[in-house]
């Protein structure tokens, strides 16, 4: 498998493109740290449901303490993508994901970093100049368990001739 590429050597590129994400690489960057406050405010705005909000009915609860929404933890993942893996220009959009999975719970205090695993990469059929990556995207806490996963579609330019 092809050495992880850290946030040092990704930014230090003049910019990436389709052609600089072949099957098998792997990306990392992080991390970042949920705080118990961040937790309750996207909760209070956007999953208002217990286990998010509510401390004393969260302890009671099936996961024994406050947790953050999954929507939350992918809204985290998406901030490390964003900083570690979307090409700087190449990037087109995403056409969707595959398999989302909330895998455990995050808590107040946790760290998350990103992997991903490239697992596809091939030009477009119908577009020119495009390429189109599918890749396995995980969000680690600090103690290396898998918290989310999922497999994105991305769509990038490839790389203008010189």
């Amino acid at each position: 498998m092809t050495e992880p590429v850290r946030d040092k050597q990704i930014h230090e590129k003049p910019g990436r493109y389709f052609e600089d994400y072949p099957v098998g690489a792997v990306y990392v960057g992080g991390p970042i740290t949920v705080s118990e406050e961040d937790i309750l405010e996207f909760a209070r705005r956007y999953d208002p449901q217990p286990m998010h909000i509510d401390k004393a009915a969260a302890e009671a609860g099936q996961f024994g303490g406050l947790i953050a929404s999954g929507w939350h933890t992918g809204s985290l993942v998406m901030q490390l993508m964003v900083k570690h893996f979307v090409p700087t220009p190449g990037n087109l959009a995403s056409p969707g994901l595959d398999e989302l999975r909330w895998l455990r719970p995050v808590r107040p205090g946790d760290s998350l970093s990103l992997r991903v695993t490239i697992e596809s990469a091939r030009l477009s059929r119908s577009k020119p100049g495009q390429g189109v990556v599918t890749g396995l995207v995980e969000a680690l806490n600090q103690r290396g368990e898998t918290v989310m996963s999922l497999k994105p579609i991305s769509l990038m330019r490839c790389r203008p001739a010189s």
